[in-house]
């Protein structure tokens, strides 16, 4: 896994604002939408997996 210093900026930007500012339904919109993308990511790589 990577070391925080090496994500994308806007990866930490979003992660100091959510440990710094977020509000409670901020934080379930930014659950949903990140769950959301991780689900079609793993999809992804089990489809691109079993192909391969």
């Amino acid at each position: 896994m990577k070391k925080f210093d090496e994500l994308p900026k806007n990866v930490k930007k979003t992660i100091r604002y959510i440990n710094q500012d977020a509000s409670f339904e901020h934080l379930m919109i930014f659950k949903h939408y990140l769950n959301k993308a991780i689900k079609n990511k793993k999809k992804d790589f089990f489809l691109n997996k079993s192909k391969s």
